[in-house]
This record gives C-alpha cells, structure tokens and sequence, in this order.
C-alpha cells in the first residue's frame, strides 16, 4: 500500500469523523448537557431554568448555575421548554444552547472592541488610530465555526420543532454541519444495543421508545407526564400531609443561621428577610424549593421492592404497608434544622408511577390515570409495534434517565414487566454509573458523532443553503 502523501489532503471517502471536534447538545427540561463527540461524559452541564432581570430599555437573560441561585430583585425565573421536553422559547432557547456550548466548549462570540475594554478611552471617543469596524464580524467569527453540531431531539419532536434547531446552527452558532438524532435511539446506543425498549425518565415526564435495527418505531413512542417533577410534586403534598405535623418548605436561601434540634422537634433558627423592592419573584422561590424536594427525593424517597404492590397484600397474606414499617426509616434535615426519620411513607411518591391509587391528592393535584402509569404506556408501546419484534424489546428494556436513579425502580420495573408479560423472556438493564445512566442520550450522541463512518451523514452548510430547513425531515430519519 503506498504511503500518503503528507502535502495532498484527504479525499472525502477517506476522511474520518473522529477526525473533527464535533459538538453534541442534548437539550432537556431540567438540564442542558453539551460537549465534544468522542468523550465520555459532557463537560457543559446547565440548568435550562434562567433568570431575566428588567434593565433600562429590555430585559436580560441571565444563566449557569452560578447565577440563577442568586436572589436577585424582582429575578424571575423561566424555562424555554414545555411541560413535554419540546421547545417553547426558541429565543431564551437559542441563548440557552449558545451559553452551554460557548462557557466551557468553544469561545464566545467577539464583542465590539468600542465597549469590550481592549481599547482605551478618552472620554466617549476612540483614540484616533485604533480600529473600530464591526462590518461583517458576524461572518468573520462565530462560537461553532468549526465544530459540526449533533444534537437530540424527543420522538414526537414536530416539524418545526426539527427546522428551527439547524436554523440556529448554521445561522447564529455558525455550524458547518448539522444532524438530528432522537434520544431512544441514543440512549439505546449508549447501552452497546442497535434494538432495545428504552424506558426514559425525564424530569417532565417518562417516554418509553421501540428501537429496531438503530430506527425508531414511531407509532410505538409514548409518553407520560408521571417523571420527576410528578414525584417532587407527590414528596411536597407527602410533607404537607405529613402525621406528627404540616412540613413547610423553606429554602437555603432563607435561612442566616439555624440551631441542632432532636428528631420531630421545632426548627429553631434566623430568617433572611427582603424589603418590597429587592423581594425576588415567587418563581425565584419556586425553583429553590424544587432543589430542596430534589436533595429529599434523592436521600429519602425510595421505590417499593417487595412482592406485590405497595397498598396490597403480600404473599404471606400481611399488607405490604405493615411490613413497610418494619424497615428502618430514612432521616432527613431541612434548611431550617427541622429534621425528621421518614418511614413507611417514603415509598409513597413514587408508588404512583406504577400504582395510580397510591398517589397522594389535593384539589390542584388529582388521581393520574391508569393509562398514565409506566406498565400501561410499556404495554401501549410494545401493543403499538409489530408482533414478531415484542420479544426482541422485551429482551432488551433499556432504563435510562435521572428520575431513574431512585432506589429500587429498577427491580420494581423488571418485576412489573415480568407480571405483564408471564412467560416471556424479559430482561430490563441499566447502566449502574450514574452519568451513563443519567446522560444517556448525550453519550449515545457522542459515540454516534464520533464514528469514521459518521461523516458521510452531516447535512453541510452548502446543503442547507440549497434545500433550506426542510432538509432535516429528509434527512434525519
């Protein structure tokens, strides 16, 4: 085989994927994960919650972790995406992608060098001879200029829910690639399976995805809003009901100094307190008591294991609740000090995700549906496909998603599919390292863009130029 010649570049049908610094965004509810194809984790991950503070003429977007947490006045809080993980804001989105891509990955865009504090001043003028022409420097340098761009979508992603993200990209990020790629098929990809059943619990919701063969089975895609804000949402109405006495929640923020007090005792400590004019927005408060039930669900919650449901009987003919009592309980210490050693009740928010009469209810918050619940839509989804493929899916359940990480849901998942389908082969997996488990659709993304083969699949700048946005939904199947 004769060596390459070092002087001629490569042909095209010779170029490698791994060859490029290709970017992969995969944009959730909760968080916005972004970097390079090829790694084994993102290095960007950002909440998709921001803040806006009112200025002189408009409002400014402000967001990272280290800022949203500020109790800024009049800060307000917002989310660009819809209760069902599609994009509702696809400005505040934009600003979103552009932030997580471009505060760890890639520079920033450059800023006019009247104001960016490279040049001096005297006074409001430029000192003669320094150059201050902005012409064309949207065309001279942006964030993604080099750096083709994957990213993940829902499987029930709409039309224009596909053509506006590669508008962004090639127009505003610069990108000179682009591809879309569903999250099931990813997260399947990430567990080393072309076909799988992949069951994802999202902060908005659950979805349950058919992978054959690397292609979604779109008529197989369901989807409930029952994921983890549903359980946060069950932890507060299970701490407003709680026995010995109502729990309010009270954020960090709140609290300048707390004293230790014993189990079921009175908080004793000092609260922060605002004047009417630097009083953040309620929505502020909204999403510090979202952490909160966050650090409750990830230390107390747990998922029900034992045979039967929580509120049936078990073999032995005792109610599951009795012997959910005879296990030791779980401590928890609220901001306040205030803390208290959960028992039995601890399995109630999450026992509605496979039992609907389990879950707690007030007037804002009614009994879910049976056809909500996470065995119905598996039943849906594998009902919705082929016959001859069902034992090929029930073979390879694949979980993935943060809200998954709960204690126990996996054995609970596996014995309530074994239940449904008595006499088939099931086998539910799922990654026990945490970021595998709870950035898969990322890492399936970063393993699919990071392929030699890969190349060959990039919808190019010039592509996109001729077709226009339309080219996605031909393309990206």
């Amino acid at each position: 085989m004769a060596a390459q010649n070092p002087n001629v570049a490569p042909n095209q049908t010779e170029y490698g994927g791994d060859e490029i610094s290709a970017l992969v965004l995969d944009p959730g509810y909760s968080s916005t994960r972004a970097g390079f194809a090829g790694e084994d984790a993102p290095k960007s991950v950002v909440p998709t919650f921001y803040g806006t503070v009112p200025g002189d003429s408009k409002k400014t977007n402000i967001f990272g972790d280290n800022s949203i947490h500020n109790p800024f006045p009049n800060f307000t809080i917002k989310n660009p995406m819809a209760s069902d993980g599609t994009v509702e804001d696809w400005d505040a989105a934009a600003n979103l992608w552009e932030y997580s891509i471009t505060s760890r990955l890639t520079n920033p865009r450059p800023q006019n060098p009247m104001s960016n504090g490279l040049n001096s001043h005297k006074g409001d003028e430029v000192l003669a001879g320094e150059d201050a022409d902005m012409t064309g420097v949207e065309d001279q340098e942006r964030p993604c200029e080099e750096n083709p761009l994957l990213m993940t979508e829902t499987g029930w992603n709409t039309g224009k829910g596909r053509e506006k993200p590669i508008e962004i990209a090639m127009e505003t990020l610069g990108c000179p690639a682009f591809w879309m790629a569903r999250s099931g098929v990813l997260g399947a990809f990430a567990n080393g399976k072309p076909s799988a059943l992949v069951v994802d619990v999202g902060a908005s919701g659950t979805s349950v995805t058919p992978v054959h063969d690397g292609l979604l089975l779109k008529k197989g895609v369901m989807r409930s809003p029952l994921g983890g804000n549903y359980i946060s949402t069950q932890s507060r109405l299970l701490l407003s009901q709680n026995q010995s006495s109502p729990i309010t929640l009270i954020p960090h923020y709140l609290i300048t100094s707390k004293t230790p007090v014993d189990a079921g005792s009175p908080a004793q400590a000092a609260y922060r307190t605002f004047t009417p004019d630097t009083t953040p927005d309620p929505s502020f408060r909204a999403l510090q008591e979202e952490r909160l039930l966050g650090e409750f669900k990830e230390s107390v919650v747990q998922v029900w294991t034992q045979p039967g449901r929580l509120l049936a009987h078990g073999p032995s003919g005792i109610p599951n609740e009795e012997l959910a009592k005879q296990q030791p309980g779980r401590p928890f210490e609220f901001p306040d000090g205030y803390n208290q050693v959960f028992g039995s009740e601890r399995f109630r928010p999450a026992e509605a995700l496979f039992d609907p009469k389990a879950a707690l209810t007030d007037a804002s918050n009614p009994t879910p549906e049976a056809k909500q619940t996470l065995p119905a839509i598996i039943q849906a989804s594998l009902n919705a496909v082929d016959v001859d493929i069902r034992p090929l899916l029930l073979a390879n359940i694949v979980v993935v998603g943060g809200s998954s990480l709960m204690y126990g849901f996996v054995e609970r998942l596996d014995a309530e599919v074994k239940a449904m389908f008595a006499g088939a082969r099931v086998r539910v997996s799922a990654a026990g390292n945490l970021y595998e488990r709870k950035f898969a659709g990322w890492i399936g993304g970063s393993i699919t863009a990071s392929l030699g083969t890969f190349h060959q699949m990039w919808i190019s700048k010039k592509e996109y130029e001729e077709h226009g946005a339309g080219i996605v939904e031909k393309r990206c199947k």
